[in-house]
């Protein structure tokens, strides 16, 4: 279970962008309404899942920091307020949890653990509390070992009976990159000590822990700015690592929240200073790919600041939850986003459908005949069809290709599918020819003529020339019926060919000269016809070497653009390795930064120390001074005092002795 960090220090939110739905199994964040007694708005609070519970512990109101624990019970969705009961000292005093914020819960059994955060009152170290959801008693957990300095806004992730705590912002407002673990079972704090490239120092970060061996870490907040990179720690090889993500990733952001749900790592909200994200991201772990999986309304919640989000599962559903934060004033809200399980269901329904469809397609198909089919598959491309096969043959058949009338007499022994495609061809081919005869023909009679002679032989069938004039029938139908056939079903002959006048003198024509000159007349017609397909063959020759070299042409330029968007890509990639290679000397002037700071600091702090000192000492020599002036003042006067003794001395030599009377009784 993952804890759930929030920022302070971001107030505005952005607008929504495009849903990029990638998995298709999320629909958007709904307002879940709950029963009980409501829990007094707040944001910057935590929050786990105990059991069939959530567990909401501390935060920021309006009023101040909070110490209250509120549960929320899945199977009755409603709020209850655990008891607040005293813990337990190990002197058996009773005393207080203390208010907070910034702090992080995980859930270990039946009990949520609190770890750091900033508290009213503050402590020097990192403290670990343990809460039992069953007696509702809170206790501390003695620890011992390398305890951490006290922080707020870092991370705290649990592997089996170990907590592993990431980051943070300690009281001094200085970020921080240190890692540390936690023996639940012995309660002793141990620093790691890692190689490779070490995340930023940095708040508001999130962290999750993929299958006990890798921690992942993403976004946060430095002192100078936000960001968005990725990064893991491989606990088997203890180094660190950053992860390079090429194409789609997220804008920088803090304060977000984040839940790991199988091989999908699931990040909604945060953001800067200047501006809120309401995107919930997946990272699938795997694939090393980003993708925005809901984009909410800016009513949501999860565009507020300082929320918290937890992983419930409920009937063989997967819940994030979402709770509390502040926009413009706490909130006290709850909204659930719906995870289905299975991801590939999805596909697999949409696929199922497709091939359903397919059957049930390839069904009406085949129920509705080959009539049908012919008329649904060849209505619009039947003339183009029947010309490509006819040039295809003519173009396999080499120097010694035959011409297009000799291919469509071939063709009359194709089996009756074709029927359509050869009618419709040879409808086509007749409107141009007779196009192109009109224009050329000089003799309209012989136009007009073979247009009657046309009608005349479909109304007639066996008719040559004048009414009652037939063919003599001495050849035997065995030879008269394929070429009249011939003749009616030709496509070419048809239209240029002129039947031979009858004999005025005789009424008849003798059958021999009749088929004779019909034969000749016929092969003239396709003569000419031949030498008109043979140019519009040529034509068509001409236009595909000029499409062929147009072609070429295209491919080529596609290859030079190709190589241009290669040599473009090159650019990008090395563009992309100086902007990262920009961002670590970035982050090395952070660190720079920070050191200098702190040498600023120091300084700062032995120049006032040195002049206190320097201060204190010229009061001194002021003072001493002072004495001195005296104490010469002192001398000056005994000086004058021994000068005037030395004269009253010498005065008192100087001056004769005076005798005595004698005292008289």
């Amino acid at each position: 279970m993952l804890a759930v960090n929030h920022s302070d220090e971001l107030e505005s939110h952005c607008p929504p962008a495009p849903v990029i739905n990638s998995s298709g199994n999320s629909e958007n964040w709904m307002v879940l309404s709950v029963a009980g007694e409501t829990p007094e708005p707040r944001f910057n609070h935590a929050a786990t899942v105990v059991g069939n519970k959530m567990i909401v512990v501390g935060g920021e109101s309006a009023n101040g920091l909070l110490d209250d624990v509120q549960v929320l019970n899945f199977d009755t969705f409603s709020w209850t307020m655990a008891s607040s009961k005293l813990y337990l000292s190990p002197s058996n005093l009773p005393l207080k949890i203390p208010s907070c914020k910034g702090h992080s819960l995980v859930s270990w059994g039946k009990k949520a653990l609190l770890v750091g955060g900033r508290t009213d009152p503050a402590n020097d170290k990192v403290s670990v509390w343990s809460f039992d959801t069953e007696t509702e008693c809170w206790s501390v957990m003695e620890a011992k070992g390398e305890i951490p300095v006290a922080r707020s806004g870092h991370t705290v992730v649990r592997a089996s009976s170990v907590l592993i705590l990431f980051g943070g912002e300690d009281a001094k407002k200085k970020k921080l990159n240190d890692l540390h673990m936690f023996d639940l079972k012995s309660l002793t704090w141990l620093t790691l000590q890692c190689t490779g490239t070490r995340p930023s120092p940095r708040s508001n970060h999130i962290a999750t822990l993929y299958d006990d061996k890798t921690l992942f870490v993403f976004g946060g907040a430095s002192k100078s700015r936000t960001l968005n990179d990725l990064y893991s720690l491989d606990f088997e090889t203890m180094i660190w690592s950053r992860i390079k993500i090429r194409g789609f990733h997220p804008s920088p952001r803090a304060g977000c929240c984040g839940i790991l749900c199988g091989t999908k790592w699931y990040i909604a909200g945060g953001g800067s200073r200047k501006k809120r994200h309401a995107e919930t991201f997946i990272y699938d772990i795997l694939k090393s790919e980003w993708s925005v999986a809901i984009t909410p309304l800016p009513s949501s919640i999860t565009t507020n600041k300082g929320f918290s989000l937890v992983l419930v599962q409920h009937k063989d559903k997967d819940f994030l939850v979402a709770f509390g934060g502040c926009k413009k004033e706490p909130s006290n809200q709850v909204e659930v986003l719906i995870i289905e399980k299975n991801e590939s269901s999805m596909g697999r329904r949409s696929t199922l459908s497709k091939s359903v469809g397919q059957m049930q397609f390839a069904k009406r198909s085949s129920s509705a005949g080959p009539a049908s089919q012919t008329i649904n598959g060849s209505s619009q491309s039947s003339v183009a069809s029947a010309a490509k096969q006819n040039l295809a043959s003519v173009i396999e058949h080499g120097s010694g290709r035959k011409s297009l009338s000799e291919l469509t007499f071939m063709d009359q022994n194709h089996p009756s599918e074709n029927v359509s495609l050869r009618k419709q061809f040879r409808i086509e081919e007749e409107h141009n020819t007779t196009v192109r005869i009109t224009k050329n023909s000089d003799d309209s009679s012989s136009i007009l003529q073979a247009t009657e002679e046309k009608t005349n032989q479909s109304e007639t069938g066996v008719r040559i020339s004048a009414p009652g004039t037939k063919i003599s029938s001495e050849f035997g139908t065995e030879c008269l019926n394929p070429l009249v056939e011939g003749i009616a079903n030709d496509p070419i002959g048809n239209d240029n060919f002129v039947f031979p006048e009858a004999d005025d003198r005789s009424g008849a024509l003798s059958a021999p000269t009749s088929i004779y000159q019909f034969y000749d007349t016929r092969m003239a017609s396709l003569s000419r016809k031949n030498g008109i397909l043979e140019v519009q063959l040529a034509t068509a020759f001409a236009s595909r070497d000029t499409a062929e070299r147009t072609l070429a042409s295209a491919l080529k330029s596609k290859e030079e653009m190709e190589k241009k968007f290669a040599d473009a890509m090159k650019e990008m990639e090395l563009l992309k390795e100086k902007l990262a290679g920009i961002e670590l000397a970035h982050e090395e002037a952070n660190n720079l930064s920070n050191i200098v700071h702190s040498d600023n600091v120091r300084l700062e702090h032995d120049v006032a120390f040195l002049k206190a000192v320097l201060d204190d000492t010229q009061k001194e020599l002021h003072s001493t001074r002072g004495v001195l002036a005296g104490e010469r003042a002192r001398a000056f006067q005994l000086q004058v005092e021994v000068f005037h003794l030395k004269q009253r001395l010498q005065s008192m030599e100087n001056r004769a002795p005076t005798p005595r009377k004698p005292f008289n009784v």
